[in-house]
């Protein structure tokens, strides 16, 4: 299916202060960008990159008061994310060097001290696809979606402890539960067709089978038209805003909607 994504936000600066975004999808295996647009109200000079994830960023200084950032984006994505129960670990010297980092413990996903648990949660799964899909079943069976129970700071360990959060606190437990038994696993932000609410959203991937498959315990179903845009180690890495200096955000407006024909 053909998305048309956009996302609208709006800050105050109380004087110049730099951000970079991380609002732009990019084309990749599992989707293709048609045509983009990125608009900043009033017109600021920025420059783009490429961060070491391959995520794309815009750097710029907002000046003092106003600024509104407008991302729209069509992109081309698979109707179904791949389900493969016979995916098997990627083992050892099987795991490329890229991908090692995503075995580590990071800031929200505390991996080294859920062994024990994440080891109870895959009892009986056969080694792979089929211990991530135990992860994410449990994670929808025993941790409530809800609003205001936690925040940007709130870890998987948190999450595991109030057994309450919202996609990025599901998102983090998945991760750190998979990195726990020594399968790879990152965390994705973007956008996903007739979620509700709408606004952007997070998963994860995990590496087996010598690919990335698509996990997300917020769903009762593995759904595809997902469009994303920033890939990291947890939410650290894949921040909207990163900000070096105060910065008021003050409204934001998300929308994803079938291209018409």
């Amino acid at each position: 299916m053909k998305l048309d994504v956009a996302c609208s936000i709006g800050f105050a600066a109380p004087f110049p202060t730099p951000v970079v975004l991380m609002l732009s999808p990019r084309s990749g295996d599992a989707q293709h960008v048609i045509v983009e647009q990125f608009v900043v109200e009033p017109f600021n000079a920025w420059h783009e990159y490429i961060d070491a994830r391959g995520n794309r960023c815009h750097r710029l200084t907002m000046p003092v008061g106003r600024t509104l950032v407008t991302v729209r984006a069509t992109v081309d994505t698979p109707d179904e994310i791949d389900v493969d129960m016979t995916a098997p670990r990627s083992e050892g010297d099987d795991i490329p060097d890229w991908v090692l980092e995503f075995c580590l413990a990071s800031r929200y996903c505390q991996s080294d001290l859920l062994g024990d648990r994440a080891r109870a949660i895959t009892l009986g799964a056969l080694p792979g696809y089929p211990q991530v899909e135990a992860i994410r079943a449990w994670i929808a069976a025993n941790i409530r979606y809800e609003y205001n129970t936690s925040s940007a700071s709130t870890s998987a360990i948190e999450t595991l402890a109030t057994g309450a959060g919202v996609c990025r606190d599901f998102a983090h437990l998945g991760i750190a539960l998979c990195r726990a038994i020594d399968i790879p696993a990152r965390m994705v932000v973007g956008y996903l067709h007739q979620l509700v609410p709408m606004d952007q959203h997070a998963w994860f991937e995990a590496f087996v089978g010598n690919r990335w498959y698509t996990f997300d315990a917020t769903q009762t179903e593995p759904r595809g038209n997902r469009v994303a845009v920033g890939y990291g180690r947890d939410a650290t890495d894949v921040a909207f805003v990163t900000q070096f200096g105060p910065l008021e955000l003050t409204d934001m407006w998300v929308a994803v909607s079938a291209t018409p024909d």
